[in-house]
């Protein structure tokens, strides 16, 4: 199938607010207020994909997140640095960023779900095994790339593994999703089994390490379609996002 890319272009209401979250120009998070229902529900902390690369930023995610707050939850968008051959620079970023914005945001219950796509599903992932405290409550992962030696193997994204880590990804299991401890919080993978960018095997090899992991495949489903309002797949994602709260 052909990859329905018109989401990454689509126009978006503008966010409520930017917050930031630290000292670096890529420290900051578009904020969309939900509705009073948000009040109960837990913050979610969107990171978007882009195999992690510079040129790639959180813009593309505007849809998604007006959806998400239009469904009642309060949103933050979240850029962090992405520096080739510098990923801990990426992942101090995402713990910073949960740390922090839980506080500073309001309209929620103090909790966070982490909800990432592509690349953003490898940091969620990560974030899933690596956080040992609140304030993270749960992961929603979208088309992840889940597997870094798979994804390296597979020549994803023309190297972007290798490109992100700067050395091989066997010399980084720390980083590597399918490779770190059992995540300490309830793990959703959303997946779709016709997805050209990161193939549906990525998720399926993760959850052969991670076997408590709930993986959902959607049927004739490309790898953007997770994060487009506009599309079938996401009355999945969003009620997917609801279960994993509880």
């Amino acid at each position: 199938m052909t990859e329905d890319r018109s989401v990454l272009t689509r126009s978006a209401p503008p966010p409520d607010s930017v917050a930031s979250y630290g000292t670096a120009p890529e420290h900051v998070a578009d904020v969309r207020q939900g509705d009073e229902r948000a009040a109960s529900r837990p913050l979610v902390l969107v990171i978007h994909g882009g195999f992690w690369r510079p040129t790639i930023d959180r813009a593309h995610t505007g849809p998604m997140c007006a959806a998400l707050a239009a469904a009642g939850w309060t949103v933050a968008s979240i850029e962090y640095r992405r520096i080739p051959g510098a990923p801990d620079l990426t992942v101090q970023d995402v713990a910073l960023a949960l740390k922090t914005l839980s506080r500073q945001v309001q309209r929620h219950d103090g909790r966070v779900v982490v909800v990432g796509h592509s690349a953003g599903g490898h940091l969620a992932l990560w974030a899933a095994s690596a956080t040992r405290t609140p304030p993270l409550h749960a992961v929603l992962a979208l088309s992840p790339a889940a597997d870094l030696q798979f994804a390296h193997a597979r020549n994803l994204g023309d190297g972007a593994a290798m490109a992100f880590l700067g050395t091989e990804p066997r010399s980084r299991s720390d980083l590597d999703p399918a490779r770190m401890p059992a995540p300490s919080v309830g793990v959703t993978i959303i997946h779709g089994d016709a997805d050209e960018i990161v193939p549906v095997e990525l998720a399926e090899s993760y959850v052969a390490a991670h076997p408590q992991t709930r993986l959902v495949k959607l049927r004739a489903t490309g790898h953007f379609a997770v994060i487009d309002p506009l599309s079938e797949a996401w009355p999945t994602v969003l009620s997917e996002l609801e279960r994993l709260v509880g």
